[in-house]
């Protein structure tokens, strides 16, 4: 059976997915929050808002990581239906998943409520190894 999961089990490679679609919903409420906190504070008018970087503090770095998400995940989600698709997804593989989305959510908080780049650069690379190895398996997989 080479570790493909069962059919009513393939479905748990859209899980990570799904956490990291969450993870971005999140993110899109959370900089909302910050804009009118910093419009209420008179930090920033909505016309300082219309364009990118026009964001202070906290907001900033949430808006930066928001356009993160559209980054690396971009190799995540087409692969991610590719395994579903293809009913290939094997336990492994639905493993460096959900690492792949705890590294994106270690990244969040990394970059949103530290300034710490070293580590965040750190966190960044594991997160795109377990992508890298997923890539890697199911390659092999189809090539193989």
């Amino acid at each position: 059976m080479d570790g493909l999961l069962a059919d009513t089990e393939a479905r748990l490679i859209l899980l990570p997915a799904a956490a990291h679609l969450a993870l971005v919903a999140f993110l899109y409420a959370w900089l909302t929050i910050e804009r009118l906190r910093a419009v209420r504070a008179r930090a920033r008018t909505y016309a300082d808002l219309q364009f990118a970087g026009g964001d202070v503090d906290r907001g900033a770095r949430v808006a930066a990581n928001l356009r993160n998400q559209f980054e690396a995940p971009m190799l995540f989600h087409p692969l991610v239906l590719a395994l579903w698709a293809t009913q290939s997804a094997t336990i492994a593989m639905v493993w460096l998943a959900w690492l792949f989305v705890a590294g994106r959510v270690m990244h969040t908080a990394v970059q949103t409520l530290t300034g710490n780049v070293p580590l965040r650069g750190a966190v960044f690379t594991l997160n795109f190894l377990a992508l890298a190895g997923l890539w890697v398996l199911f390659l092999s997989q189809q090539l193989g």
